[in-house]
């Protein structure tokens, strides 16, 4: 049986036709991300049927906290799932196995550090974030339930979601994921309406949350008990077996840059969620709907990118480059075509979109301007995600790095401030248009360069 799984696996690196293999392992991966997508969208909508926006500005402004769970899993899923696509390339699945338990004990001991850190520092840390008299019981609540206590069967999750991906069981952790985020859903009416008495619709929500991780947690950890027989790749190995030197090296030079970018990401919202607090709860209430509902192509175009990392890394690494590019081009025309439908739908329906989430009037016109804005900013978005998996499928962490930094750090972030000072509140809004631009045509710059220099094997046109 396991023989004949890790057939079926190298076929859909090396044998399966490009656009089926990305099929194969980007749909999953897509169907994932938008469970994921909606059951955290789902904690505002129900949060949103109390017409209370404090609560709502409250919950928005753990957005960025939450993200810093998926930075903490993509520092050891993303740095060692990328390596043990690489590994097996280059048929090497023993080191391949070492550098998986390595990233599921990494994952363990970073999410147990955060998640204690945030309970020691929960006051100045919801200060940070712009809580303010009206908002801070509601944030500090759901930070609890959803961080503290639920940050590590987060954390663990994600990770072994997409280690289980770089070996080609997409489908598996695919599953995983959406089953908890179908779980959340469902669990969330029942804690917030049903269980717990009127006025704590948040802690409902956090509690829901929190039980729907750890039950997405104990499956992918049933799945690799059921994977680990027959010398498998995704086996757990004693914590003193560790892999090689530079093995341990490549998954800190990609997870790390993947980590970095994902809290520079963070950062940007916390900028976002602060300026827009100075104007008031109800603009903050107003861009926290926005920003999650803008994730919704914002996360397929993610999931296509974690698909297509696997199929690129393994195929770099077993200088199979005609099929790689084949790889690159179809995911990069599949991403675009997405971002541009969401366009239209999002410029057509905003002012409905935004109040199914809330039904108050002040709140629906502020978002509906801010949605139709920031999802102009889509395809170019997507093109710095692409570049970015590209990268760090080659390995090649400090190009994704340099990409990140200067997004957020150069482009995105000081873009912020500079619109904001000159256009007051929709110029935070159109500021990712206008930093994304500049973003991609740096990225087309870096890319051609590597490609040019490091890709030379690759035969023209391919």
């Amino acid at each position: 049986m396991e023989e004949t799984t890790q057939d079926n696996n190298r076929a859909v690196f090396e044998e399966m036709p490009v656009i089926k293999a990305v099929r194969t392992m980007a749909v999953p991966t897509i169907i994932s991300q938008l469970i994921v997508l909606i059951y955290n969208m789902a904690d505002t909508f129900f949060i949103g049927r109390t017409d209370d926006p404090f609560m709502v500005a409250g919950v928005s402004l753990i957005l960025p906290i939450f993200n810093i769970t998926l930075s903490i899993s993509g520092l050891a899923g993303i740095g060692g799932g990328a390596l043990v696509s690489r590994l097996l390339g280059e048929r090497r699945p023993e080191e391949a196995r070492r550098v998986y338990s390595f990233s599921v004990y990494l994952s363990c001991g970073v999410a147990a550090v955060f998640a204690l850190s945030a309970l020691i520092f929960m006051r100045p840390l919801m200060l940070a974030l712009g809580a303010t008299a009206d908002t801070y019981r509601y944030a500090s609540a759901y930070t609890f339930f959803v961080i503290v206590c639920g940050g590590v069967p987060t954390v663990l999750s994600n990770t072994l979601a997409t280690l289980i991906r770089s070996v080609g069981e997409s489908k598996k952790a695919g599953f995983g994921i959406t089953m908890g985020g179908l779980i959340n859903i469902g669990l969330d009416p029942l804690f917030m309406f049903v269980i717990l008495p009127k006025g704590y619709e948040v802690y409902g929500a956090g509690i829901a949350t929190c039980i729907s991780n750890m039950i997405a947690c104990a499956y992918f950890i049933l799945v690799l008990l059921r994977m680990r027989g027959g010398g498998g790749v995704l086996r757990l190995n004693s914590p003193r077996e560790l892999p090689e030197g530079r093995s341990i090296a490549g998954i800190f030079i990609v997870g790390v840059p993947s980590a970095i970018a994902t809290l520079l990401f963070d950062l940007d919202y916390v900028i976002i969620d602060r300026l827009m607090t100075d104007y008031s709860d109800i603009a903050m209430a107003a861009i926290g709907i926005v920003l999650k509902v803008e994730r919704l192509p914002l996360n397929v175009g993610v999931g296509i990118c974690q698909g297509m990392m696997p199929l690129i890394a393994y195929n770099y690494s077993a200088k199979n480059y005609a099929r790689m590019n084949g790889v690159k081009r179809c995911s990069l025309l599949l991403g675009l075509i997405c971002a541009w439908v969401s366009i239209a739908l999002y410029e057509l329906f905003a002012g409905e979109i935004i109040n199914f989430f809330i039904d108050d009037a002040p709140t629906v016109e502020l978002g509906t301007a801010f949605l139709r804005a920031r999802v102009m900013a889509t395809p170019l978005m997507f093109l710095s995600f692409f570049h970015v998996h590209l990268f760090n499928g080659f390995g090649k962490g400090g190009h994704a790095l340099m990409l990140g930094v200067m997004r957020w750090v150069v482009f995105n972030i000081p873009m912020l401030f500079i619109l904001n000072h000159f256009f007051g509140i929709y110029g935070i809004v159109w500021s990712q248009l206008c930093a994304d631009t500049l973003t991609v045509i740096l990225s087309f710059i870096v890319y051609r360069r590597y490609e040019r220099r490091e890709l030379a094997a690759v035969p023209a046109g391919e």
